[in-house]
């Protein structure tokens, strides 16, 4: 063996320091090093076959009962993007804040019917306004149909449910007290605005042909400087939940969501094919629900005959100025949701509007999937979106689409029957 001392110089990489080493030279045999090479073919031999067999055999052992832990990946289910409105998918996650707009629309029988596009807002609420004619709030994001309306006058009652969703209130007028809370809370706010809004000139009475379209609403929205809107949405099964739960009712008939969508959802009752809401004795605005199993919806129709239609105005063009009946098919509504709150109603203190208690509790009768959960209404504050629960206490979670929310007064009446 032979001992020498020489400069080692180190890579590139390592900046070219030189650093004094001393080498051991060793020279091998030719034995050796056939040994040497011999023995490391062997472990990479054995290695390759030490692979296969894992490949081969770990599989096998998996389809009779071992599960690999699953590898996290990104999916359109994972990114999917609910609104907070009615639940359903949102095609861009960027719609998800877009404005949103609470439009009064009036229901009277003297030239509110049919109004246009009510089939596309997420949420609308009914109650009484005055002389036992009902009326709605109507709340849309991302409106689809080419014109909407028509806007009527605002009660103090509806912009306490509006105000959960962040939506400009758009109306013609109101009462001294909802134009007060306007005002004291600065709401986002629209009132008979003839840049945005424009009377309609078909037979319509004159007080129901005020009219919008998507474009007017956008316009006022950029320009108003009202270009989010946050909502606090009612709790939701997600597309995947609820499609799960209707397979599990309609495969039962026990129809108990409960079992496919395990704390999502209350017991639910036999199966309900008719839903009557009264709202007084006034049959007039007295509603109808089938329950259409086809369309997993509630067909929508008046106690005293016939269908309750809208004008379905097409998003292909502006209209604005145009009259939906000149342009626009009728359909039939068909609430994905339908609501009944019992609530306390009594006469404003002038004598002709009404006052109900918003900020409070009382019954509630949930329908969906063809069947219906008795429970609990509850709204906590102006602020704090309406709470349902069942009669054990647990929060009832909605199918997406739309709902139709209706507030039943007991003392004139009202009832809910199916």
């Amino acid at each position: 063996m032979e001992e020498t001392t020489k400069k080692a110089v180190v890579s590139e990489d390592d900046q070219n320091i030189t650093i004094d080493q001393k080498e051991l030279k060793i020279k091998p045999t030719k034995s050796k090093r056939n040994l040497c090479f011999l023995i490391l073919g062997i472990i990479f031999l054995l290695g390759g076959i030490g692979c296969l067999i894992f490949a081969l055999v770990m599989p096998g052992q998996a389809t009779e009962g071992y599960e690999f832990p699953t590898i996290p990946s990104i999916s359109a289910t994972n990114d999917e993007v609910y609104s907070d409105l009615t639940g359903e998918t949102l095609a861009d996650a960027s719609l998800k804040n877009s404005p949103a707009f609470c439009i009064q629309t009036p229901n009277d029988t003297y030239g509110a019917r049919p109004q246009t596009g009510l089939n596309d807002a997420g949420v609308i609420f009914e109650a009484i306004a005055e002389a036992g004619i009902t009326r709605f709030a109507a709340i849309y994001q991302n409106p689809q149909k080419g014109i909407v309306g028509a806007v009527r006058s605002l009660r103090l009652y509806y912009l306490d449910w509006d105000m959960p969703f962040d939506c400009t209130i758009i109306h013609a007028g109101g009462s001294d007290e909802a134009l007060a809370a306007v005002r004291s809370r600065g709401t986002k706010d629209m009132t008979e605005n003839y840049d945005y809004m424009y009377r309609g000139n078909y037979a319509y009475h004159s007080y129901d042909n005020l009219f919008l379209t998507p474009g007017s609403l956008r316009n006022f929205s950029k320009n108003s400087g009202y270009t989010e809107s946050h909502i606090k949405g009612f709790a939701r099964l997600t597309p995947k939940e609820a499609a799960d739960a209707l397979v599990n009712v309609q495969a039962t008939n026990a129809l108990d969501i409960t079992a496919a969508t395990t704390d999502n959802t209350s017991a639910i009752s036999v199966p309900v094919p008719q839903v009557n809401v009264n709202f007084g004795n006034n049959n007039n605005y007295n509603i109808i629900y089938t329950y259409n199993a086809s369309t997993n919806s509630y067909d929508r129709s008046y106690v005293i005959g016939g269908a309750h239609k809208v004008y379905d105005c097409p998003n292909d063009r502006d209209f604005f100025n145009q009259d939906p009946a000149d342009h626009c098919p009728l359909v039939q509504l068909s609430p994905s949701v339908v609501i009944a709150m019992m609530v306390s109603e009594k006469r404003n203190v002038d004598g002709y509007h009404e006052d109900i208690t918003t900020v409070s509790s009382g019954k509630v009768y949930v329908f969906q999937n063809g069947t219906a959960t008795k429970g609990t209404w509850t709204k906590a504050s102006v602020t704090d979106q309406i709470k349902f629960f069942d009669e054990e206490g647990k929060e009832i979670k909605l199918i997406p689409g739309q709902t139709w929310i209706s507030a039943i007064p007991a003392t004139y009446g009202g009832s809910v029957d199916y």
